[in-house]
């Protein structure tokens, strides 16, 4: 009940009169009048009536405490049977809890996500969110439900925010053993051909043997060495980068006899791998606006080492110049056509002719160097259809297609060819999928014969226009006209020239992800993507190999032109192998050297200072929960709840109604006023 006053008259001429009353009552008792103690009683009652004072009498329940259980779903969770116990001990829990009205429980499920690539135990974060709404007034405490390997232990619970007991109910018996080997150290990158090193450590969890023990190593599935490794000591494996890309190293050890889990036996690495600068030499013959597009282009590529010449002075030039005023240097030829010709990656011959710069031998030399796995890019322009074609040197059977002899002049559109639709090498390029493309026009071309390869590109009449060829070990490209540069300039639009001229120099620096006809295989947590580039219009299911042995068959879908892809979610994870037809591929399904598979034996280390510094318990319960700890309701929290869970009841209530009622109004008033007036004219008439 409380009290509160709702005067009839305004406040400043109640406190006057209330004044006034106090003057005349105080003045009759000085003088000791006779009735003053009755005329004060009197004065003070209609002082009291005009102030009306009301009782209101309010209507209230009493509020719940919440407990928050918070129930680990990680994946360590579902070994040993602990997923049982799990559920055991939050029914029992539940159960206990419901004995005490003055407790409501909230139930917490802290999953993993499965597709994570590093997944962890977040049980902290879990808790976190799913009491965000609750007054920390009325929170009782909270109860998790867990192994003990958690992954985000707050340093103090202060930090969590939490002003509550905190308890920890741990599934797993203490005496649990476990093998494990994790990646202490390793590279993301390293140069393709050249040594890595990875460091890595074997871990023995519990009472079990600490001898030696053999560890396998693998690449890309390959066995490549077993070596003996001491438990508890740093062991460093070395190898050399086999492939640019991914690369999967995988380091395995023997099941430990008794161990809860296999599942950290095995750790995981990739190891991208990143080919050295590769070495350009671009000869440039007749100087046009073309050249400088070229050398920008490959200029601009970090991972490129260009050396350019220009061929501006020809032999046959005799204009009585002395040679020591000639500020050009001499052409190497013997020095980078015989003696280095094997350290390039890439010729580049932009609209070069045959006029005696080079020797009629060098040709072959070039030509064997493609035979051997070298590049050619033939940029062509109108020399190539003259009397000094290169075409009609001993370089001509490297070469994709002869000239006619004659050139093509006028504007036209440059077209893929339907089999550039599929090419990585002009499939996608900006433009081509309108009509006319959404590009510039070109006004100049070397007409063709005997084409081999692939002709990707073709101008109006299906004439070729960029011809990719393999020849040997090595590839060859054709690029039959001079006006790209009208593209970098702008002209019309301008089109996609900076694409095209560097797909077509990684395509002949094999590069992997313009391979023709290749087989990748990706995964993201436990989704497998297999994706099949191809020229071809159908391709067989892929055959998918898992960790078990166990094969599937997955049939391939048409993404886009050359592109077949399927996605499919495996529940097993570890290394599988993806095969079509004579391409293979690699993935590791699931995460790689995640934290939630480093330990799974069951601990109360990480969780007891947070339960202490908050009041709670850390107790192992066993697999019939029959040692659950007994709940104790308390007002405050103790600073050691010994053997029993301490949770807070807050003793708050809520406001359902409110009654008031006015004491001097009704017969009440009118029954007080009576009396008073009637004592004191009792009073005056003795």
């Amino acid at each position: 009940m409380s009290l509160a006053f709702s005067p009839f008259v305004p406040i400043w001429l109640l406190a006057a009169l209330a004044v006034l009353a106090a003057v005349l009552a105080g003045w009759a008792l000085y003088a000791r009048l006779r009735g003053a103690f009755l005329r004060a009683l009197a004065l003070a009652a209609l002082v009291l009536a005009l102030a009306n004072p009301v009782a209101n009498f309010e209507d209230r329940l009493p509020v719940k405490s919440i407990v928050s259980i918070v129930v680990d779903r990680s994946p360590s969770q579902a070994i040993a049977g602990r997923t049982e116990r799990t559920d055991a001990a939050l029914k029992a829990l539940i159960e206990r809890l419901d004995r005490y009205p003055a407790f409501e429980t909230r139930i917490i499920e802290a999953v993993t996500d499965p597709d994570s690539n590093s997944p962890d135990t977040r049980l902290f974060e879990a808790l976190s969110n799913g009491i965000r709404d609750i007054p920390t007034s009325r929170l009782a405490g909270a109860v998790m439900i867990t192994d003990g390997q958690v992954h985000d232990v707050p340093g103090t619970a202060a930090a969590l925010g939490l002003d509550a007991p905190l308890h920890a109910l741990i599934t797993g018996d203490d005496n649990e053993v476990d093998r494990r080997i994790e990646i202490v150290r390793g590279p993301r990158f390293g140069i393709v051909g050249e040594n890595q090193d990875i460091v890595y450590r074997v871990s023995v969890d519990g009472p079990g043997d600490r001898g030696p023990v053999a560890v396998t190593t693998r690449v890309n599935g390959e066995d490549i060495s077993t070596e003996m490794a001491v438990p508890g000591e740093e062991s460093q494996f070395v190898f050399k980068v086999p492939r640019g890309g991914a690369n999967i190293v995988e380091l395995s050890v023997a099941d430990l006899p008794g161990e809860i889990s296999q599942s950290n036996n095995l750790a995981v690495a990739e190891v991208e791998g990143i080919r050295e600068n590769l070495r350009v030499l671009l000869v440039s013959g007749e100087p046009h606006a073309g050249e400088r597009a070229w050398r920008n282009l490959l200029k601009s590529d970090a991972s490129v080492d260009l050396v350019h010449f220009t061929i501006l002075r020809p032999p046959e030039k005799q204009d009585g110049t002395p040679i020591g005023e000639l500020s050009l240097i001499a052409f190497p030829t013997r020095e980078l056509f015989v003696e280095k010709i094997d350290e390039f990656d890439l010729i580049i011959f932009d609209r070069y002719q045959n006029r005696g710069v080079l020797p009629v031998l060098y040709y072959d030399y070039i030509a064997r160097y493609v035979e051997d796995g070298g590049a050619l890019l033939v940029a062509a322009g109108p020399e190539f259809s003259g009397r000094e074609s290169i075409a009609e040197t001993p370089l001509a059977p490297a070469l994709p297609a002869v000239p006619r002899g004659d050139v093509r002049t006028g504007g036209f559109y440059p077209r893929l060819s339907d089999a550039g639709l599929r090419h990585p090498v002009t499939r996608g390029l900006p433009g081509a999928g309108t009509e006319p493309p959404g590009w510039g026009r070109w006004f100049r071309s070397v007409p063709v014969g005997a084409v081999v390869g692939d002709q990707v590109m073709e101008t109006d009449d299906k004439s070729p226009l960029l011809v990719l060829n393999r020849y040997g070990e090595g590839r060859v490209a054709m690029l039959l006209s001079d006006q790209g540069w009208l593209w970098a300039r702008g002209f019309e639009g301008g089109g996609p020239s900076v694409a095209l001229y560097r797909r077509i120099a990684h395509w002949l620096m094999k590069e992997p992800s313009l391979e023709e006809e290749a087989l990748r295989a990706t995964a993201t947590g436990r989704r497998l993507i297999i994706e099949r580039q191809t020229m071809a219009d159908t391709v067989p299911p892929a055959r998918i190999r898992l960790p078990s042995g166990e094969t599937r068959e997955i049939p391939l879908q048409a993404a886009e032109a050359g592109i077949f892809r399927a996605e499919v979610a495996l529940d097993q994870p570890g290394l599988v192998e993806v095969s079509n037809g004579d391409l293979t591929a690699l993935a590791h399904v699931g995460a790689v050297d995640a934290p939630e598979f480093r330990a799974t034996v069951s601990t109360t280390r990480p969780l007891q200072p947070v339960a202490d510094e908050s009041g709670g318990l850390v107790a192992r319960v066993n697999a019939e929960v029959s040692d659950l700890p007994q709940v104790l309701p308390v007002r405050t929290v103790p600073r050691q709840s010994g053997e029993r869970m301490a949770l807070r009841s807050s003793g708050e209530s809520i406001l359902v109604g409110v009654r008031s009622v006015p004491l001097f109004a009704g017969v009440l008033g009118l029954v007080l006023m009576i009396l008073a007036m009637g004592a004191t004219w009792f009073r005056e008439g003795r």
